[in-house]
């Protein structure tokens, strides 16, 4: 982790030090979450007010106080209008709460104290903004017991985050240290939270990997299109974002779509895109429920690059209906309704370009599974679409212990063989979760590049290979791993037999030595004692 990204991270984390007494993980990172964010859009403003009214350096105490000056003024109101998506008046600041909690707001010749009602009131100032922001801070229950068992009590937790988190500057830097911060923050919460994480959190090398996976020998200096139809918190989606560079793809021409079935995951994605400086007009996210109800509209758009981790082994309604789906349809079968596995990919691969890439976390099941599911994965191959399977080790994710696999798919390829990796035994043992390094990662992506067999670890399968196994996916039918033991020299064994032989011999020896020297008066002791030493001299014979 870069030095900045790490003190930044370190300086958000410990802000959280006054709920974690209180409540679990999985609770007080909504609150930790939403107050950056809020602390996040009210700076940006504040210093935006400073640069328009003539001090670009101004503090924001400073600008705090050139806007309660101005807010009046509609040129100013009508430029932040037009600057951001959102509004907050003067006295619902992150800056105006801090003046509260340090006793440095008078009204009417008295001292104005923070109260919980003042916080909840610039939220809903910002929720009411528009559709963007609506029940965006649904999930910071300020009135929540846990908080203290009295409003005062309630007001000194709440007081205590915002006044830790008051001297952090989260405005001021590159949007790529301020957004790898927070999704350091996601990370850290979904280590603490355990299975819970599932819900919102794929590990970020996995995502990682998910997303160069789909950007191997494809090109888009114009831009792209990407989607992820359970995007979670988003990391899958903003990591196009990471490595545009990398693969000479403007940032600023990446437009992401994503679907989050999950309402408060979905706001931790708002927060998250927002965060990580993309504009409001290159995303497209929906609180939906992907299956059920197909979006984005097909004639909407199709993506350059799909991602995905979807819930494993998810139940769905496999109602018949869905047979006339388009997604569907062509496949003549549904998956099951407990094993939603297929559904995910099929909807994925639906909404992928012709020249696109699409890869998907699923569990070993999918490549071996038989009924509708083998059907489905006939077809699939019988196209030439699945173009890698890629073992991953055990223990990677928060929810599960269980071993995955990557399958890559395109609609373009003009073979049908198939690209098996064993990546399964290559990774860094953890304490909760194992690890891939990027030596480990870049050895996939090297691997999946090149398409040639490396022995013990990749197979190019032909497509003759895999009818032969009708269409049997597991990867030890394809990647042999078995290291053979060493052969065994017997010239040793035989040395260090007689070896052995000569030390028990020689133990011996001195014992019927020293039972010799053993004396006593009693005659049948000694009677007990000779027949021990005849047979111990026997057997030295």
């Amino acid at each position: 982790m870069k030095e900045k990204t790490k003190e930044l991270s370190s300086a958000l984390y410990s802000a959280a030090d006054a709920l974690r007494s209180k409540m679990d993980a999985n609770e007080y990172k909504d609150y930790l979450l939403g107050i950056v964010f809020y602390k996040y859009l009210s700076d940006k403003l504040l210093y935006y007010v400073g640069e328009l009214l003539g001090n670009p350096d101004s503090t924001l105490e400073e600008a705090f106080n050139l806007y309660k000056e101005n807010a009046e003024d509609q040129d100013l109101q009508d430029e932040l209008k037009a600057t951001f998506s959102y509004s907050i008046e003067p006295q619902h600041t992150y800056t105006y709460l801090i003046k509260e909690i340090d006793h440095k707001i008078t009204e009417d010749g008295k001292v104005k104290t923070f109260q919980i009602s003042d916080l909840a009131d610039a939220f809903k100032d910002i929720e009411s903004t528009g559709s963007e922001f609506d029940g965006l801070f649904d999930d910071v229950d300020l009135y929540s017991r846990r908080l203290g068992s009295t409003p005062q009590k309630q007001a000194d937790t709440i007081s205590s985050v915002l006044s830790a988190l008051s001297n952090v500057e989260i405005v001021k830097t590159s949007s790529d240290v301020l957004g790898d911060a927070y999704e350091y923050l996601i990370g850290q919460f979904a280590s603490e939270t355990g299975k819970k994480a599932g819900e919102f959190y794929t590990p970020q090398q996995v995502s990682e990997l998910l997303t160069r996976l789909t950007l191997v020998n494809r090109h888009y200096p114009e831009g792209m299109t990407v989607y992820d139809p359970a995007m979670g918190s988003g990391s899958l989606l903003l990591n196009f974002k990471k490595y545009a560079k990398k693969y000479n793809i403007k940032p600023e021409e990446i437009i992401y779509y994503g679907q989050e079935i999950n309402l408060s995951t979905f706001n931790l994605a708002k927060m998250n895109m927002i965060l990580h400086g993309v504009d409001a007009n290159n995303q497209h996210l929906r609180n939906g429920d992907t299956l059920d109800e197909d979006w984005p509209p097909i004639q909407e758009t199709m993506f350059d690059s799909v991602v995905m981790n979807p819930p494993y082994s998810y139940h769905w309604s496999a109602n018949k209906g869905f047979l006339e789906d388009p997604r569907f349809s062509k496949f003549g079968v549904l998956p099951p309704k407990s094993k939603a596995d297929y559904a995910f990919l099929l909807h994925g691969l639906y909404h992928l370009k012709n020249s696109g890439t699409m890869a998907i976390v699923l569990p070993h099941g999918v490549l071996f599974r038989g009924g509708s599911e083998g059907k489905i994965r006939q077809k699939l191959l019988d196209s030439g679409i699945i173009d890698a399977v890629i073992g991953l080790p055990a223990n990677l994710f928060y929810n599960t212990s269980i071993p995955t696999c990557i399958l890559v798919l395109k609609k373009d390829k003009q073979d049908r063989d198939v690209m098996f990796i064993d990546a399964s035994k290559e990774f860094e043992k953890g304490k909760n979760q194992n690890k891939l390094k990027e030596e480990n990662i870049t050895k996939i992506l090297d691997t999946y590049k090149k398409r040639e067999d490396v022995k013990r670890y990749a197979h190019l399968a032909k497509f003759d290979e895999i009818k032969k196994n009708d269409f049997n996916l597991n990867i030890p039918r394809y990647v042999d791993t078995f290291v053979p033991e060493p052969p065994v020299d017997l010239k040793k064994v035989s040395a260090d037999l007689r070896k052995t032989d000569d030390e028990i011999q020689k133990n011996q020896t001195e014992l019927v030595g020293m039972l010799k020297d053993l004396t006593s008066n009693d005659p049948k002791i000694m009677d007990g004692l000779n027949d021990i030493i005849k047979t111990l001299q026997e057997e030295l014979k």
